[in-house]
């Protein structure tokens, strides 16, 4: 038996949650804006295999404003409920949507994304920020050959590299051994060509830059990373090593308040800034001179 919980939230609250996983971590979270007319009344849904706890409930209180709402979904698959009611996004060209959605408006690229237990549905500020960044760099006529998405989750950022620069050579690589999974299973959903070659992704585990895969592909001229600050800041240094001459890194994944930690600490390995987006999850672009 399967339980969705469910409570009134401002839009900040509900993009807030992809970091509330240690208050609820036997819950899947979700927001979504239920009424695009009134863009500050947000819901955030969680997802319980088990009947919520007193304790679960005033906790999952506190992500919102009010009176959670408690519903039995009978013997569905939670995970599964929990990405059903997703709303597609648009962000720059590409439009992402769940299994529930299947098409998308003329002159889009299109990627179904099943997130399962994997985080990266394109919901999130970030996520869609990263396809925006991805999006003005093709625009601005920039080319890479050689990418990296670190922390990959459901594989979506990997993806939209390859749908915009098709003859790269692309890896990506995630902590969580069951993320991995769920991108491989992306992978064949959005026909991703897995492998070693050009216009092929390449999937592997690793913390951080630490894979012997991740060292022989280097140097990249395109790094991806939409994890958390506290991580952005400590792998500066990894990725300014293994970033080429002309390269750029995508970090996002952390806070408006946050951003300026994040900046000194890729300034400080000689990097520039070449964009930083806007809004509490600012994404910001460094740059490495030709």
């Amino acid at each position: 038996m399967s339980f969705r919980v469910t409570v009134a939230c401002t839009r900040a609250q509900g993009e807030a949650v992809a970091g509330s996983d240690d208050i609820l971590s036997d819950a899947v979270l979700v927001s979504d804006e239920p009424d695009p007319a009134r863009p500050d009344e947000w819901l955030i849904h969680g997802y319980f295999d088990h009947p919520p706890s007193e304790q679960e409930l005033e906790a999952f209180a506190r992500l919102g404003s009010g009176d959670p709402r408690v519903e039995e979904l009978g013997e569905a698959d939670w995970v599964t409920m929990s990405q059903s009611g997703l709303q597609p996004i648009r962000a720059g060209r590409f439009y992402v949507h769940t299994p529930t959605y299947r098409s998308g408006p003329p002159g889009t690229i299109a990627f179904e994304i099943d997130a399962g237990l994997a985080f990266g549905t394109g919901q999130h500020a970030t996520t869609s920020g990263c396809l925006e960044a991805l999006d003005a760099l093709e625009r601005d006529g920039r080319r890479f050959g050689n990418i990296a998405d670190i922390g990959t989750g459901t594989g979506l950022l990997a993806f939209a590299a390859l749908a915009l620069w098709s003859s790269a050579k692309c890896i990506a690589t995630d902590i969580d051994p069951s993320a991995v999974a769920v991108a491989r299973d992306n992978a064949a959903i959005n026909g991703v060509t897995l492998g070693h070659g050009p216009g092929a992704l390449l999937l592997a585990q690793a913390d951080g830059m630490d894979s012997p895969l991740l060292a022989a592909r280097a140097p990249f001229d395109l790094v991806i990373a939409n994890i958390l600050a506290g991580p952005l800041i400590e792998l500066a240094a990894n990725f300014a090593e293994a970033l080429g001459p002309g390269g750029a890194v995508i970090l996002a994944g952390l806070l408006d308040s946050q951003a300026e930690a994040v900046v000194r600490a890729y300034e400080t390995q000689g990097l520039t800034i070449g964009g930083r987006g806007f809004g509490e999850w600012p994404v910001l672009v460094c740059e490495r001179g030709g």
